[in-house]
């Protein structure tokens, strides 16, 4: 997550990538198994999983799942561990699958390193983790169709798709593609072509495999700065005209009356000034996202309608709406919510909430902070998007409970003081959530090289998961 992704500016303290787990060069891989043989026993409704990156767990440096007899001690101490169930992700950033597709590429092999020949990897690890009794999610991102670093991935190797790239504003307003910026290669969630490329990828994925879901990531624009495209710019002004009967939305100045002015902050291209059109525009991007989840589940359901329907998203609602996504309820109206003010809503915003589409929802906690009483600042607070109690909190305040909730904690990125406080954190998230706890990334339990504390994290995921 790999889930990712997007942390906002307004994040005072260190916050990483959900996404895709941060690589080092030092030293050798730790002992897979962890300490002690005892098996934990969950509980039911103590759902634990962990997410397995593509990247990092087949490709990386300290990376094991490319080697099948590596693969299946992973997943028996994952299993001894307590976890019962797997993320794996199957679309990666490249726009590339895991497995053999009829609409895209196999990734087999990348910096270096390469799957066994003739093994489907998704297909094996699916195997293997039924073996285990493992509950099985896959997990694609969604709206990214090529790697920005190493360019490679569907918008560089096919020209006609190029075309499809999302057009974004720099500092000085010059609409340019987002690659340019040195990111990856998110494409228009509006084009019809992205779309059904999509819908067409999680089809087959649901109907090629045994699973129990399919998570989408990624499923959003790049961020506030897109997509600026001239076909955004049409079909934004057939929004304003069926919407808002605007006759004089044709003659809008484009892009400045949507954002006049542009300024950096940490990296991130925000606005700096915006123009008459800038809430009803953040209203059609999440109308655009909104449509296409509908159609998403749809196509879940209309290969199995047994398979759950899932995204990932960040839990800091609050700035989320930068990426065009409305995660909430839409019986949840930010514009009119006397608690939480939300100085970007706009009536109508609460229209184009997706929780209802959702099976299941799992967000990303990813902060160091657990409790409210554990500072000062946020003591007295009820709801809080930077701790891991407020944002749980604020969660079941916007989705209504609508779905069951998957909290997350990263595992590797963050600066935990010790092992104790992530076990204080999977305690805290198991006892506060109606699903249960999802565990990011498998990486970085066994390879100490990619976590902060430099060791593994085996028995910190089994005393958060003890009674």
């Amino acid at each position: 997550m790999k889930p990712s992704l997007f942390y906002p500016c307004l994040i005072l303290t260190c916050v990483v990538m959900s996404v895709a787990c941060k690589k080092s060069d030092s030293g050798g891989g730790p002992p897979t198994t962890p300490p002690e043989d005892t098996t934990v026993v969950t509980k039911p409704g103590r759902n634990v999983i962990a997410w397995v990156d593509a990247r990092s767990n087949v490709f990386g440096t300290y990376g094991r799942l490319n080697d099948t007899t590596e693969l299946k001690k992973v997943l028996d101490t994952l299993q001894q561990s307590g976890v019962t169930g797997l993320v794996i992700d199957v679309k990666g950033s490249t726009g590339y699958t895991m497995y053999p597709s009829a609409y895209t590429k196999q990734l087999t092999t990348l910096d270096g390193k390469s799957l066994p020949d003739g093994v489907d990897y998704v297909g094996y690890m699916i195997k293997e983790a039924r073996k285990r009794s493992f509950k099985i999610y896959t997990s694609i991102v969604t709206m990214v169709e090529g790697d920005g670093n190493r360019q490679i991935g569907k918008v560089f190797d096919d020209p006609a798709f190029k075309q499809y790239e999302s057009i974004v504003c720099d500092v000085n307003g010059n609409r340019v593609p987002v690659t340019s910026t040195g990111r990856n290669a998110f494409v228009n969630p509006a084009q019809p072509v992205v779309q059904e490329r999509a819908l067409n990828i999680v089809k087959e994925i649901v109907g090629k495999y045994d699973i129990d879901g399919m998570i989408l990531d990624y499923a959003r624009y790049t961020d506030i700065d897109a997509d600026f495209s001239d076909f955004s710019k049409a079909q934004f002004i057939k929004f304003l005209q069926d919407k808002y009967n605007d006759a004089d939305a044709a003659n809008m100045k484009f892009p400045t009356d949507i954002v006049t002015t542009w300024k950096t902050s940490s990296g991130q291209v925000l606005p700096a000034t915006t123009g008459k059109y800038y809430k009803k525009w953040l209203i059609y991007r999440t109308s655009v996202i909104h449509d296409f989840f509908k159609k998403a589940r749809a196509a879940v359901k209309s290969v199995k309608p047994n398979v759950s329907f899932g995204v990932y998203v960040g839990a800091w609602y609050t700035t989320y709406y930068q990426v065009g996504v409305n995660w909430a309820s839409q019986d949840y109206d930010p514009f009119n919510d006397q608690e939480i003010r939300f100085d970007w809503a706009y009536p109508g915003y609460n229209e184009n909430g997706y929780a209802e589409q959702l099976d299941l929802l799992m967000t990303g906690n990813y902060f160091t902070q657990i409790l409210l009483s554990e500072n000062a600042a946020t003591a007295n607070l009820k709801y809080h998007w930077w701790s891991v109690e407020g944002s749980i909190n604020g969660t079941k305040y916007i989705t209504k409970n609508k779905m069951p909730l998957y909290a997350s904690i990263d595992m590797g990125n963050v600066d935990w003081p010790n092992k104790g406080e992530i076990s204080r954190a999977i305690k805290y998230i198991l006892n506060n959530t109606s699903g249960g706890i999802m565990l990011f990334d498998v990486v970085h339990v066994y390879a100490p090289q990619y976590n902060r504390l430099k060791q593994p994290l085996w028995d910190a995921i089994k005393d958060g998961i003890k009674n």
